[in-house]
């Protein structure tokens, strides 16, 4: 095999707490993740140069050694052995910026790939722990189902089986308006503020009770990490509260923005919201119907 081809899915934090600051200066936190049945492509072509490069079709994302793509294949290439190289191409669909995961999904794909055009060298537990290097929320794109995240997100577990079929092939409508918000700045203005953390336990509390009954995802969706975007990007509350009251959906914030998501029931008719949105952000505004996955 001398090519590879690599699906990158985007995903959607349905229930995120970020619990506290750590001694290490990460966060820990406590979430319900899912990957979304749209996302980038990543194809790897190995060649016989010995040297990792990259393309994208996106101009803004970087092709040097700043990108997760570069920096998985360099942790392959240094945990396995590997003495080949590979040129990838990334197909990028996945805003940047958006709190989707596009990078983190990236990564593992690109690690997926390397080990399929290295004759599949690592098991899955190997490569969750090069993933696991690589960012916080790398590993639960290893998983085929929904997951909940512990410590800095390095902990993953599957959710049980009763679980993730109330989420499993959900509707869900993703938008991001043009703004980008940083992560490392959302994490510093929760540090700042100082409040909005949520201790432990309760996150626990909270999930348990969910995962113990029989409600839908709407029941289950929180995200913490809202009150300090928010307080800079007023449009977003102001838009995700519209939505609620005037088409009847639970719209919230993914992972540290500035993506959102309407969950969508299964006869909802999707072009009015999106005609509406479009109309209160304009043509910049990236739009996309998915399902959980």
């Amino acid at each position: 095999m001398n090519r590879a081809i690599e699906f990158s899915p985007a995903k959607l934090n349905l229930f995120l707490a970020i619990t506290g600051r750590r001694a290490d200066g990460f966060h820990d936190l406590v979430s319900v993740a899912t990957r979304l049945s749209f996302g980038d492509e990543l194809v790897a072509e190995e060649n016989s140069a010995g040297k990792f490069t990259l393309e994208c079709n996106v101009p803004e994302v970087p092709v040097d050694a700043s990108n997760l793509v570069l920096k998985a294949a360099l942790a392959f290439a240094a945990a396995t052995g590997w003495k080949g190289g590979a040129h990838f191409k990334l197909t990028k669909r996945t805003p940047m910026g958006a709190g989707l995961g596009g990078g983190s999904s990236n990564a593992v794909a690109a690690l997926r790939a390397l080990n399929r055009l290295a004759e599949q060298p690592l098991d899955e537990n190997q490569l969750a722990e090069i993933a696991a290097t690589l960012g916080s929320d790398c590993v639960l794109f290893l998983k085929n189902a929904p997951v909940v995240m512990r410590g800095r997100g390095e902990r993953v577990e599957v959710l049980p089986e009763r679980a993730s079929v109330r989420l499993r092939g959900r509707r869900v409508l993703v938008f991001k308006p043009s703004l980008g918000i940083s992560t490392p700045w959302a994490y510093k203005r929760m540090i700042a503020r100082g409040a909005d953390y949520l201790p432990g336990a309760d996150a626990e509390a909270r999930l348990a009770t969910w995962l113990a009954g029989d409600e839908r995802a709407e029941a289950l969706v929180f995200n913490n990490m809202e009150p300090a975007a928010f307080e800079k990007y007023l449009a977003l509350p102001v838009t995700l509260e519209a939505m609620r009251r005037e088409f009847g959906v639970v719209a919230r914030m993914s992972g540290s923005g500035s993506a959102c998501y309407a969950l969508l029931g299964d006869d909802f008719a999707t072009k009015p919201l999106v005609a509406w949105l479009r109309e209160r952000w304009g043509d910049a505004i990236f739009v996309q119907e998915a399902t959980l996955a």
